[in-house]
């Protein structure tokens, strides 16, 4: 119970303070003249990944913890450092491009285009089968992939855009 309470408050924490990084990093990009496309679909992402929080607190914090599972989620939340660090002053949790900055392919990006969005795919998975939660691994998984979905969609436009402003100047 008290490791399940611990996890709790670290992921907490840990996504609080990617909020204020995201929207610290966001207002220096558009103050710099970058463009944010799919803003629309934002709101979603937040209800979404808010309630998938708030529900692990609700049925998790007196569950054991499956520690095997647990390291794996470790194991990830090291790939998503990886991920915020390789793009640094360009991360965010929005869809923000840049007017004439080149796509970043060094770290994780060498391997995969989009190497966040399976972070976030197998954490929503693995923390609450981590505690056994087995039906509310599925149910956010299947609406994290809606949400995703809509996202891809839109952030592979907002790059195509980007790049023939690139291809353009």
């Amino acid at each position: 119970m008290i490791l399940a309470i611990v996890v709790l408050l670290l992921v907490t924490a840990q996504r609080l303070g990617e909020l204020v990084l995201a929207n610290h990093n966001t207002r220096r990009l558009l103050a710099r003249g970058a463009v944010e496309t799919g803003a629309g679909h934002y709101p979603l992402m937040i209800i979404l990944h808010g309630a998938w929080l708030l529900g692990l607190w609700l049925l998790a914090w007196n569950r054991p913890t499956n520690l095997p599972l647990l390291a794996i989620f470790i194991a990830l939340q090291l790939a998503r450092i990886w991920v915020i660090t390789t793009l640094g002053d360009r991360w965010t949790t929005r869809i923000i491009t840049l007017p004439g900055a080149e796509l970043v392919r060094r770290g994780p990006y060498r391997f995969v285009s989009h190497p966040n969005y399976l972070i976030v795919i197998a954490e929503i998975a693995v923390l609450p089968l981590a505690f056994g939660l087995v039906g509310f691994a599925v149910v956010f998984s299947i609406l994290n992939a809606g949400v995703l979905w809509i996202r891809i969609r839109s952030e592979g436009r907002a790059l195509a855009s980007s790049s023939q402003m690139v291809a353009g100047s």
